[in-house]
């Protein structure tokens, strides 16, 4: 086992090495996209490169430790430091999601509940926008469906930044909100759902889409109470005929833009059917993000008596739910992307 971790930290410093030699090749350097293609792979293992120098120098010092016997007694600590470095690189070599260096589309939808799931759908999305810009990332509302009661029966937005779908996989699923609704005059807790789907932004040269293969409809715009708001046919909806994936779009007053936006977030979700393929094929029995929505089928639950949030894939609960909705999500996430990473490490 020792044999093959020190082989697979030998291959780790020849690549770091060559990737740097090659930096260096002007032939490279003059040629932008595999220049970048190099610069890329060269940022993705600068980290573990570095841990694995720290590694070496604690592994150094623990030998020279165990032969002086003036030494001895900081054995136990450089045991420690050695094998929790060992264990910080062997996380850090995981390989990474192809996509997470992408911008990502999320789909905000209210589950069960009514108007009250609808109100709690709008929170979400105002959660995870704020969380997105202290990340420093740019959020664009690509469509929204306004419910009667002010909230959202979906809304979908774009997050753009490097390294966007890397922070927000993690939000794919359904959250349950338990709270007393503002229109319950009993004052009891009520539990609505709202679900978000998060998809990497494919560009066109990844997803090839047939015009032929596409059924284009279009219509005039309609309010939350289904009255007409404008007067040209401007609203699109795309049905991708293959897959029957069906994209709609209605904000902007020209077609044109509808569609525009509309095709957008068809690529995504038909990239993410890809990749959904790839990983049933790795995993079979990884569950879809979504689920059906129901209240029982949950990622996170919210808890406003309480000021609580618990995250159920990694039993993690923080009485701070006030300072979560503002967009301080940093913890969760830390969390979900170390625990993959052990898991991935196990298999």
């Amino acid at each position: 086992m020792a044999a093959d971790f020190d082989n697979l930290i030998a291959e780790l410093e020849r690549s770091y090495r060559e990737l740097q030699a090659r930096m260096s090749d002007p032939s490279v350097y003059n040629d932008h996209r595999e220049a970048a293609d190099v610069g890329r792979k060269l940022k993705e293992l600068e980290g573990p490169y570095k841990l694995a120098q720290e590694w070496r120098s604690a592994r150094e010092d623990l030998t020279a430790a165990r032969d002086d016997a003036d030494l001895r007694e900081l054995v136990p600590e450089l045991e420690q430091r050695t094998a929790r470095l060992e264990e910080e690189l062997r996380l850090a070599m995981v390989p990474n999601d192809p996509a997470d260096e992408k911008d990502v589309i999320l789909e905000v939808r209210q589950g069960v509940g009514g108007d009250e799931a609808a109100l709690w759908a709008g929170d979400l999305y105002r959660m995870l926008a704020r969380y997105a810009e202290r990340r420093g990332f740019k959020v664009e509302e690509l469509g929204a469906s306004a419910s009667e009661g002010g909230g959202y029966k979906e809304v979908t937005f774009a997050i753009k930044g490097n390294g966007a779908y890397r922070v927000f996989k993690w939000e794919g699923g359904t959250h349950r909100v338990q709270r007393v609704p503002e229109t319950e005059a009993q004052g009891r807790i009520h539990t609505s759902t709202a679900t978000v789907a998060v998809m990497p932004e494919a560009e066109e040269v990844e997803v090839n889409i047939d015009p032929n293969d596409l059924k284009i409809d279009v219509y005039r715009s309609t309010g939350p109470g289904g009255q007409s708001v404008n007067t040209t046919d401007s609203a699109v909806r795309i049905t991708h005929l293959p897959t029957g994936v069906v994209v709609a779009m209605q904000d902007e007053k020209s077609q044109l833009q509808n569609k525009d936006k509309a095709m957008r977030v068809l690529r995504a979700r038909l990239y993410e059917r890809e990749l959904e393929l790839r990983r049933a094929e790795l995993d079979a029995t990884r569950r879809s993000q979504i689920g059906t929505g129901e209240r029982a089928e949950k990622i996170r639950t919210y808890n406003f008596p309480e000021n609580r949030l618990t995250d159920h894939r990694v039993k993690l609960t923080v009485h701070q739910l006030d300072r979560i909705l503002q967009g301080e999500l940093d913890e969760f996430t830390e969390a979900l992307a170390t625990e993959d990473r052990r898991q991935a490490l196990g298999e």
